[in-house]
């Protein structure tokens, strides 16, 4: 928060030395003018520790003071995103007794004697256990559950937000994937589907596998499917927009993680001609041969690619000098991605983005609800391959996907993927 003085060039001057700090202004917004002087509200992503004397230097300058500071981002965590409220408004006892004693127990024994009533007479239908073990938590690593409840709150919000779903966070501290299965197969009556968040490869496939065997409701690993759902949507564009097509293009998967293969296996599915992987973890390799696809460095990736995508969490991996002219990158790691989209168009790549915008957000609310929808007993590539679909028919022109924060189109995914699930036979 910093104060200047309402004369041209005040701004400008703060402004220079933040500038001269390194710093890149995310936000401006002015928020008061009284007795001569302007308050505005700048937006800086800065290690305080290091910039600290940034404060000092705007206070000498003669035409502005700096006033405060504040953390935007814990200050909206703070007390946490989520929280359960009631549906019906409990105002009179008649309302007490119907949804409490004594009427909820004619709800009960009617469940009793037909399990399937639990979609009509709880939230089930409406629910969604978001589980973590923390053990790939964005690109921070294995930080734990704990650490990871943020981002599990942040998707229980998203789904209430955009599309009525009540997601419940549920952290575990089990690791081994035997565990995991037990403890989540132990709970899961209580959901109407399962959303796998942060856990690590390889364990991660081997945990969905088996609970979408052991399990007769939707199953989604979100770093796997959800991702690959979101980097089709925008591929299916940015090849419409350079004339080319998916089956006729060579894809360059950078990082074989539970993203990378999940990319790799639905491109497969959708008819991707030849992609090639690359991964430090040799072990990898065997995942994406068994896929159809071929190991291969970096290097070869960029000089034979038509289409990179890179899910590795190492900022600026991808060097400027290595992107050929044409080239479609999709550099999808946050918060930093292997190579910044405006540096790549500058080599001359035909399409650049990154993870900010093409992000898990545009798909896994509405493949949850459209799933819940259909009551399916698990997620199909037909289904997915719908939402990627739908996702980036509704992208406006010029953009490869559509806003994330857009309702209707997040209706329109849910849509798609119940009409996908219901011809497969996989609704009950």
């Amino acid at each position: 928060m910093i104060e200047t003085v309402h004369r041209p060039g005040s701004l400008a001057r703060v402004l220079q030395v933040i500038a001269e700090a390194g710093l890149v202004i995310e936000h401006l917004q002015s928020l008061r003018r009284e007795q001569g002087w302007t308050l505005w509200e700048i937006t800086v992503e800065m290690d305080e520790q290091a910039d600290r004397g940034l404060y000092e230097r705007i206070d000498a300058l003669p035409t502005a003071r700096f006033v405060g500071k504040s953390d935007r981002v814990f200050n909206r965590h703070r007390g946490g995103k989520i929280e359960v409220r009631s549906r019906i408004e409990i105002d009179s006892p008649q309302v007490l007794r119907d949804v409490y004693t004594p009427g909820v127990a004619r709800v009960c024994l009617a469940i009793r004697d037909d399990p399937a009533k639990a979609y009509d007479y709880t939230a089930i239908g409406r629910s969604v256990a978001i589980i973590t073990n923390g053990t790939a938590i964005l690109g921070l690593g294995n930080i734990g559950a704990l650490a990871g409840l943020p981002v599990m709150e942040g998707k229980a919000a998203l789904f209430a937000q955009l599309v009525g779903l009540s997601g419940v966070p549920i952290l575990m501290r089990a690791t081994d994937p035997e565990t995991v299965v037990e403890g989540i197969c132990a709970i899961e009556q209580s959901f109407g589907a399962i959303q796998l968040e942060d856990f690590a490869a390889p364990q991660c496939f081997t945990i969905e596998q088996e609970l979408r065997r052991r399990l007769a409701k939707p199953v989604l690993h979100d770093d796997q499917h959800g991702t690959a759902v979101v980097a089709l949507a925008a591929l299916l564009n940015a090849l419409k927009r350079v004339g080319r097509r998916l089956e006729d293009s060579v894809i360059g998967q950078i990082g074989l993680g539970a993203a990378g293969l999940g990319i790799a296996r639905l491109l497969q599915a959708r008819g991707a001609g030849r992609i090639l992987g690359a991964d430090k973890n040799p072990d990898a390799f065997a995942r994406l041969t068994a896929l159809g696809g071929s190991p291969a460095t970096l290097e070869a990736i960029m000089a034979e690619s038509d289409v990179v995508i890179a899910t590795t969490g190492v900022p600026k991996l991808i060097k400027p000098e290595l992107v050929r002219p044409g080239q479609i990158i999709l550099a999808l790691s946050n918060p930093d991605p292997e190579i910044e989209p405006l540096a790549a168009i500058e080599r001359g790549a035909a399409f650049a983005a990154d993870g900010k915008g093409i992000n898990n957000v545009l798909g896994f609310p509405g493949l949850f609800k459209g799933a819940l929808d259909a009551q399916a007993r698990a997620f199909t590539d037909a289904m997915l391959m719908a939402a990627a679909e739908r996702i980036a028919h509704l992208a406006p022109d010029g953009e490869l996907v559509p806003d994330p924060l857009d309702r209707e189109m997040h209706s329109q995914v849910a849509a798609a993927v119940r009409a996908a699930a219901e011809p497969d036979g996989f609704s009950t």
